[in-house]
């Protein structure tokens, strides 16, 4: 009977996981989002504490409309927007950043519920720990992006936005592989090297794609395969010193992320042709389709709202069925 207490409660935790997992899935589709629409700095201050309200009253708006004001986006923007425009823009933003506090007390609460009952074995209890307060590590981050947008040029750091994104992605995958820990079972033994190499891959190509997005690259060299007429462009090493070019040059930023999505795209079907009994692998297999012919739609359509979010969204997927496959073939 014990055992089978003991069994259940390690799924209900591992359910647990998978649920705080799914809401920093919709954050960060919720982020994307602000970028797209340009709503990400509307709000240009942060009261992680207090911020829990929107403004209830039309003084309440007025205020934060003549903060918003002062920020480079109006002024080089949205200069001629009114306080009904400026609505239309803080909401998403402000739902994002609720949203956030939300994914705090979702995995707050419980956490400390499980660890008095003494359902966490100790081993277990400083990551898990760790994982939340590095979930707020993540919102200080988030503002720290969003103040490279608010000195002098309304757009983000794109080094900025690389970590941000980076760390909501290792984040998520934390809590995606700690979740089948507690739901399947713990298994022990060494990596698989080939799939940890994927999973590594396609964090590469995140991140990359990161550089794209706060570079707006996307919106350049809206053909595929070939950028306007080269397989290989010109202009890819015309900064200097030439490692910027990697990180500042769009035109390298978008073929690097190129090259990196059709490699990780040809090395995941060559691993699920090597094995197609694994479940995850033939996840891997579907997802990195859907997302390649993602990513090239969204290039070819110079990157709509809808189809650049799917292809986020289906990004986080594909990196969960990568996180999916290291658990599974555990040796």
């Amino acid at each position: 009977m014990k055992g089978d207490t003991s069994k259940n409660s390690r799924r209900l935790i591992g359910l647990w996981l998978f649920g705080v997992a799914f809401m920093v899935f919709v954050m960060v589709v919720l982020g994307g989002l602000t970028r797209l629409t340009g709503s990400g700095l509307s709000m240009v201050d942060w009261r992680p504490i207090t911020g829990w309200l929107p403004p209830l009253n039309e003084a309440q708006w007025q205020a934060i409309f003549d903060l918003y004001k002062q920020s480079p986006q109006f002024k080089e923007f949205n200069f001629d927007m009114d306080l009904d425009g400026f609505r239309g823009i803080f909401w998403l933003e402000f739902l994002h950043r609720l949203w956030g506090r939300l994914i705090g007390l979702a995995f707050g609460l419980p956490l400390l519920i499980f660890l008095l009952k003494g359902w966490i074995e100790k081993s277990m209890r400083l990551p898990l720990v760790g994982l939340f307060l590095l979930g707020g590590a993540q919102g200080v981050l988030g503002w720290y992006m969003v103040k490279s947008g608010l000195v002098d040029d309304p757009e983000v750091s794109q080094y900025r936005l690389m970590a941000h994104l980076g760390f909501a992605f290792i984040l998520y995958s934390m809590l995606v592989w700690a979740g089948l820990s507690y739901y399947k079972g713990r298994q022990v033994g060494g990596l698989n090297g080939a799939a940890l190499g994927l999973w590594g891959l396609g964090f590469v190509t995140i991140l990359a794609g990161a550089l794209v997005a706060g570079l707006d690259a996307g919106l350049t060299y809206n053909t595929f395969p070939l950028m306007d007429g080269d397989l290989i462009p010109n202009g890819l090493y015309s900064h200097s010193p030439a490692y910027l070019n990697h990180f500042e040059n769009i035109t390298t930023v978008q073929f690097q992320h190129r090259v990196l999505a059709v490699v990780t795209f040809i090395l995941c079907l060559v691993y699920f042709a090597c094995n197609r009994e694994s479940r995850a692998a033939k996840a891997v297999a579907l997802l990195v389709c859907v997302q390649a012919t993602l990513g090239i739609l969204t290039l070819l359509h110079s990157v709509p709202t809808a189809l650049a979010s799917l292809h986020q969204a289906f990004g986080l997927l594909l990196f969960s069925a990568l996180t999916w496959l290291i658990f599974e073939t555990r040796r």
